[in-house]
């Protein structure tokens, strides 16, 4: 088990806080792994395993229609004593009311709580009720590149191939688990997909025109990285004879991001110093989801690169948006505390074109800029933008 030392630093920062910890990202990320090492770390710091209760929602391993007092109940008859509980809940999303059962815990024994689960409702205001100051989100993404390169250490392939692998298949741990070749990691992908969208989206939300919620979620995946609007997706679907409405569009994008499917990335006005409502993008919680749906197209590469960016600078803790300095845009303006920095992507540097430069450039201040590109002849430092080859960028502590 390779361990994901972020995550288990993030948990241990937290043991013994009286809040609920809250790890909550797309299924298969890794959640359910964290916990075990989770696990592994209490009992390594002298936990005794009885004071440990574990406790696993997925619909394989209860019955349907399981009530929040069952659930509390079937936790609470673990407790024995008086001494501290360690409880860690997995899936939590699947009880209704699951956390009226934390806050109870919370209150009125000697425990610490840790959760999963694959639906932002575990990251909204839906649990703020129950859990007013009482939580703490941490979100779970996919493999970085360097935990990615960890998995695959004992295959001793470079930094350079290890990458275009990472771009190619994406980042799910059970992908980069396992030696499989192209078709196979898109397959388990596209499975891991048809879960979420059954499971988080369709069911849930009783959608019954499959085939035209699909068509909306190609439509997304086509148009990472580029803005539209929800009118722009009623257009195209009328040109191909469909009819869905603006607030079902809306809907949709809503359900999506709630299943981390999505992230939404709104646009930072650089003058104004306000965040815009309009013009937002889309980006993917992996770029395999692209090829598992689309199949694999080396012109995508510049978008998914752009995608491979935005979400480390999420792991990284940034909060990010899109740039707008007057009429120019700047592919990310990523913000920690009172830090920022800037970040241009492209496959490689246009030639007799200095564009991506000339944009930063014109920003005045003294964070720190950067253009990130694919071809390595193309790194340097050009009137203080620093150009960086992905890799590079990627495995960079701090920016």
């Amino acid at each position: 088990m390779i361990i994901r030392l972020k995550y288990v630093e993030a948990l241990k920062t937290y043991r013994d806080v009286p809040v609920v910890k809250i790890l909550a990202g797309i299924r298969r990320c890794g959640k359910s792994t964290i916990l075990k090492m989770l696990r592994e770390d209490l009992l390594k710091s002298g936990i005794d395993s009885e004071h440990i209760i574990e406790m696993r929602y997925t619909s394989e391993d209860f019955a349907d229609g399981m009530t929040d007092k069952e659930m509390y109940n079937g936790i609470k008859e673990k407790i024995l004593d008086g001494d501290r509980y360690y409880i860690l809940l997995d899936e939590v999303q699947e009880i209704e009311s699951w956390e009226k059962v934390v806050n109870s815990l919370l209150e009125n024994g000697n425990t610490d709580i840790y959760v999963t689960g694959s639906n932002s409702k575990l990251m909204s205001s839906e649990i703020s009720t129950y859990l007013t100051g009482r939580y703490i989100s941490i979100p779970v993404f996919t493999l970085s590149f360097a935990e990615y390169m960890e998995f695959k250490k004992a295959e001793n392939l470079s930094r350079k191939d290890l990458l275009y692998e990472y771009i190619r298949v994406g980042g799910f741990p059970i992908v980069a688990q396992y030696n499989f070749d192209e078709l196979s990691s898109h397959q388990i992908v596209e499975g891991i997909y048809n879960s979420v969208i059954t499971n988080d989206i369709t069911r849930r939300h009783r959608i019954t025109n499959y085939d035209l919620f699909n068509r909306v979620v190609r439509y997304i995946v086509e148009n990472v990285g580029k803005t539209f609007s929800a009118n722009a997706i009623v257009k195209f679907l009328k040109s191909e004879g469909r009819s869905l409405s603006v607030e079902a569009i809306y809907n949709y994008l809503e359900w999506l991001e709630k299943a981390f499917v999505i992230y939404r990335c709104r646009r930072y006005d650089l003058q104004g110093k306000s965040v815009l409502k309009t013009q937002e993008k889309f980006y993917l919680a992996d770029a395999s989801l692209k090829y598992c749906i689309m199949g694999f197209d080396p012109k995508s590469i510049a978008a998914m690169m752009e995608n491979i960016v935005y979400l480390e600078l999420c792991r990284k803790g940034y909060e990010v948006y899109i740039g707008k300095n007057e009429a120019k845009e700047i592919d990310f303006v990523a913000v920690h505390r009172d830090e920022r920095i800037y970040v241009q992507v492209c496959r490689r540097l246009p030639e007799g074109s200095d564009r991506e430069i000339a944009n930063l450039l014109e920003i005045r201040d003294h964070y720190p800029k950067y253009v990130v590109t694919l071809e390595e002849l193309d790194v340097g430092n050009v009137n203080g933008i620093k150009i960086v080859h992905l890799k590079d960028f990627l495995l960079q502590e701090n920016y």
